[in-house]
């Protein structure tokens, strides 16, 4: 008998990552040479969500502006930890290019 909420190793946390980010409408649009860093996005979005197994760096950030928040899974994970992170991943990105439209709306009068 297996365990639903066994631990993963990061690879296994990525691709389980990977898979719920799918189900939630995102799409794998880049990977890095590595394969050990995805950007996500949602159709029709400029904005994309870094799944990755490391931080970004300062120049990474510098030079890429469209990723609007990282999930990173450094660490073996369970699941259900999985879960949790992708929740607040999800809001941040909402929160991110929420904010992004708005300012690209006009000025109200």
């Amino acid at each position: 008998m297996t365990n639903p909420d066994r631990l993963l190793p990061p690879a296994a946390a990525l691709t389980l990552a990977a898979t719920l980010l799918e189900a939630q409408g995102f799409t794998i649009v880049a990977r890095n040479e590595r394969g050990d860093s995805l950007y996500l996005a949602r159709p029709d979005q400029d904005a994309t969500l870094r799944l990755s197994n490391h931080a970004r760096r300062p120049r990474q950030r510098r030079n890429h502006p469209e990723v609007v928040t990282s999930l990173v899974v450094a660490t073996p994970k369970r699941p259900s930890q999985l879960r949790v992170m992708i929740t607040a991943a999800l809001r941040d990105f909402a929160a991110c290019t929420y904010k992004a439209a708005a300012r690209k709306l006009p000025a109200q009068k």
